[in-house]
């Protein structure tokens, strides 16, 4: 079938990408799904860092390649196989399409699939396909979901269902920004009701956290960003404390708020400075978590001995340490009870064609998370 598809045939463009606009809108033929696959008609698509690191070539992918990864559908056809769902299902894409059968899945840590790992990597789906083709080019896909497209072919497994009830705009976010965000504060942060908890990195994903922190009960939040207008947000949105940490004294500052240090960090940032503030933040015993997806030739300076002195946890968390099967339903409760009110996070809505002056906009960070909507 045909489809109009949001292709990057060059990464590192110059900016404004108003201008040289990285991403093609163009029609592209899409293969039927195969054995365990899924047509999927695309209803709202959130553009996230994870994407603009592909166009601004920090996390290179093998081009031409179909981008996007966080989204929500209605499932429109399935291929041979597919039981768990059916047509007319609505659906929340998720980036890491686990297989259910190695190791890492075996022991309930579906974000780390081998399986899923090498597709994204080769640009298949979990399968080994390619099912996009522009004028007669097989193109890649984007870890399994290629979202910025009115429809799209991927593995059953790169795909939870949700009620009918819930708003497809909102549920798209439910795919990265909750899922890495919230995750990484329950799942591997474990915040627990009356710790303190610091986020550093107000994007869409660290705003997504902060309301996680909240949601949990924490009786201090401290929201960590160089920019003033997030952190007026985040404290709009509960954060107890707000603090940009290049200004004098900031790290002071947190220990005295929080009686010598957070329990918990959470660096959503992706820059290594952000992750050396977080841990110097954290308290004697407590833990600081990383989400954030920094360009892979960053470093950081930390010093060894306060890790087994002072005994801190530092841990690494990838799609929130999540199980997607288990997480987007409760999460999306949670949303719909008003406890998690990630609409709070929207600041724009855009067509498909407008694509390139959104990521221009979330380079400049004049956006929280900006949604296509396709309906």
């Amino acid at each position: 079938m045909k489809a109009k598809v949001a292709l990057l045939r060059e990464m590192s463009l110059p900016r404004p990408y108003g201008e040289s606009k990285p991403l093609d809108i163009v029609e592209a033929e899409l293969a039927d799904p195969g054995p365990g696959q899924v047509l999927v008609r695309m209803a709202a698509a959130g553009l996230c860092h994870s994407d603009l690191s592909v166009i601004n070539g920090d996390r290179p992918r093998d081009t031409p390649v179909a981008l996007g990864h966080e989204a929500s559908g209605v499932i429109e056809a399935v291929g041979p196989g597919v039981s768990r769902l059916k047509e007319g299902d609505h659906v929340v894409m998720v980036f890491v399409p686990s297989c259910g059968h190695c190791v890492p899945c075996a022991e309930g840590r579906p974000a780390l699939c081998e399986p899923a790992a090498a597709a994204g990597a080769e640009g298949t789906l979990l399968g080994g396909d390619r099912k996009i083709s522009v004028d007669g080019q097989v193109v890649n896909h984007h870890i399994g979901v290629s979202a910025f497209s009115t429809h799209a072919v991927m593995s059953e497994n790169s795909c939870i269902r949700i009620d009918d009830d819930i708003p497809l705009d909102k549920a798209a976010l439910l795919g990265c920004a909750v899922l890495t965000g919230v995750g990484a504060v329950l799942n591997s942060g474990a915040l627990k009701m009356g710790e303190s908890c610091a986020i550093v990195g107000l994007g869409g994903v660290g705003l997504a956290g902060l309301l996680g922190a909240v949601a949990a009960g924490a009786e201090t939040t401290v929201a960590v960003d160089l920019s003033e207008d997030k952190r007026k947000q985040a404290l709009e949105l509960g954060a107890t404390h707000a603090i940009d940490p290049t200004e004098e004294g900031a790290e002071a500052r947190v220990k005295e708020w929080t009686g010598g240090g957070v329990d918990l960090a959470v660096e959503l940032a992706g820059a290594a400075p952000a992750l050396e503030f977080a841990y110097r933040i954290t308290r004697r015993g407590g833990t600081t978590v990383t989400a954030g997806l920094p360009h892979p030739d960053a470093r950081i300076s930390l010093p060894p001995v306060s890790i087994t002195a002072e005994e801190r946890c530092i841990k690494g968390s990838y799609v929130g340490s999540c199980v997607p099967l288990r997480d987007i339903p409760r999460f999306a409760k949670l949303m719909q009870t008003g406890k998690l009110p990630i609409e709070k996070l929207m600041t724009h809505r855009l067509r498909l064609d407008e694509i390139n002056e959104g990521f221009e906009r979330l380079a400049a960070g004049d956006a929280i998370r900006q949604v296509i909507v396709f309906d």
